[in-house]
């Protein structure tokens, strides 16, 4: 029996809602088709915004998207995607399938859809083939409240209020597609180009994310942080950064064999969750670089691209990222949000790849249908963790999980009202663990359950194939116990 401990006297901080992010790309079908469709698709929209899509993405509580990349971001001139959409310059997607954009998506229908999703706004702007006053100019269109040739542009393009912008990342990936900079040239850029990410509503700041390592690159991240990193200056109470960035994708295995999402055997399972538990070794690896800077902590760790990246569905184009989403990208949605939660005082922001229809989406769409995955439901069970008090969290008899993973893996947290939200994963493909809470004086308990065989999935002909369902819980007076079937994930409030 896994016996989980939580200590309701030393929390460990609050959880970001941000952290829940999400990630939208100029990519395969995540906008268009995912989520913005033409008035004349027949497919039920406000303002082009699937209201199919729009819904579940509100049920489970959206916090901030991220747009409009990617590597699409250092190739995008978001003049290109203003004013009339018939009359906007069409262009070649280079990076994502060579197909054309036609930018009908732009910036006016970016921030109708935060509007739709009630969320926080993460632009990230173009270093790599970019200018100074490109990005400058487009800070100034949507934030600047006032009398300028970028303000005036804006309410002639039928939007006379400026917008909140609050996160801006300066550059993405600069160190491959971005740009293939070394560190020390990117770092140098950064400092230039943030000076130009303009301050026009001091009430309500832009965070500046810096561009962050690969993976476990901890030689970018110290010459960055070197030459970036800056205490607040007295007249700006931001500095140079708010964040910097870390992207990892989990690939069972590795880059040149990513293998089926659908298709797999039981040692590329515990390779897949052996690989989505390293993003605990990676937090500690930048964050402890990161505190020698910072150990106020004030600067958060932005892991804006996470998730796992396989082959590509058959037929479908290798440049549209298309894959399917099993209970084996619900475990590694759970592990990494486990990760997140308990390291809270540095991630202070994350964004899950992608959103729709793109790499590990929580949505997938097809003409009228839309289908929600299992890694949806997994951020579904997790919302009530958003805004919560995070908990430490240890457990005793975890188990092992493929002869050496620990099998249950959890995180904790209280809410304001008082109740915990404790959610668990059970690592191991095969076995069921008994999980025992041992906590006092919480009298009342109620979970929900996600479970199904390792390869389950919906589609569009059985959405519903994976679905949340009422956890069994056993009250005792040395805690609460229920079982955590192989491949499952629970979560459980306890009042």
């Amino acid at each position: 029996m896994a016996i989980i401990h939580i200590d309701e006297t030393k929390p460990l901080g609050r959880i970001a809602p941000e952290i829940y992010g999400h990630f939208s790309e100029h990519l395969g079908r995540c906008i268009y088709e995912g989520i913005f469709v033409k008035p004349d698709s027949g497919i039920p929209n406000v303002n082009g915004m699937r209201c199919d899509v729009v819904e579940a993405l509100k049920e489970i509580r959206v916090p901030v998207l991220r747009w409009p990349g990617g590597c699409f971001a250092d190739e995008y001139h978001w003049k290109d995607g203003i004013g009339p959409r018939e009359s906007r310059k069409r262009m070649v997607n280079t990076h994502w399938g060579g197909v054309v954009e036609d930018n009908s998506f732009g910036t006016h229908e970016f921030f109708e859809l935060c509007r739709q999703l009630g969320c926080k706004t993460y632009i990230n702007g173009n270093v790599g083939s970019g200018t100074v006053q490109e990005m400058s100019e487009w800070v100034e269109y949507m934030t600047f409240d006032g009398v300028s040739p970028m303000a005036q542009l804006r309410a002639e393009n039928g939007h006379k209020d400026p917008w909140r912008v609050d996160y801006f990342g300066v550059g993405n990936e600069n160190w491959g597609c971005g740009g293939n900079m070394t560190p020390g040239y990117y770092a140098n850029l950064y400092r230039r180009y943030q000076t130009y990410v303009r301050q026009y509503d001091h009430a309500a700041p832009i965070r500046k994310i810096c561009g962050g390592p690969n993976v476990d690159d901890a030689k970018w991240t110290k010459k960055v942080l070197k030459t970036c990193f800056a205490p607040p200056h007295p007249d700006d109470a931001h500095g140079f950064m708010d964040g910097l960035s870390l992207h990892y994708y989990v690939h069972p295995g590795g880059w040149q064999n990513k293998g089926s999402a659908t298709v797999f055997t039981e040692e590329e399972w515990y390779a897949t969750m052996e690989k989505a538990l390293y993003m605990e070794e990676l937090i500690r690896l930048h964050g402890g670089i990161m505190d020698k800077y910072d150990p106020e902590k004030k600067v958060g760790l932005i892991v804006d691209e996470w998730g796992t990246w396989y082959d590509v569905e058959p037929g479908t184009n290798p440049g549209f990222l298309y894959q399917q989403n099993t209970m084996r990208d619900a475990l590694v949605a759970a592990v990494t949000l486990n990760i997140f939660n308990n390291h809270c005082d540095r991630v202070q922001m994350a964004c899950i790849a992608q959103m729709v229809n793109v790499l590990q989406a929580v949505l997938l769409t097809e003409g009228e249908k839309m289908v929600k995955t299992p890694t949806w439901h997994v951020f579904r069970m997790y919302r009530d963790h958003q805004g919560a008090q995070a908990l430490p969290v240890t457990v005793e008899d975890a188990g092992t999980a493929g002869g050496k993973l620990p099998a249950v893996q959890v995180s904790a947290s209280r809410m304001e009202s008082g109740e915990i939200t404790v959610t668990a994963a059970n690592l191991s493909m095969t076995e069921s663990r008994t999980v025992r809470l041992a906590l006092a004086g919480r009298k009342t308990a109620e979970g929900v359950l996600l479970a199904g065989e390792a390869h389950a999935h919906n589609t569009f002909d059985e959405p519903e194939a994976v679905q949340e369902q009422a956890l069994a819980v056993t009250q005792a007076e040395d805690g609460i116990s229920f079982t955590l079937p192989p491949c499952g994930v629970a979560s459980v409030r306890l009042a």
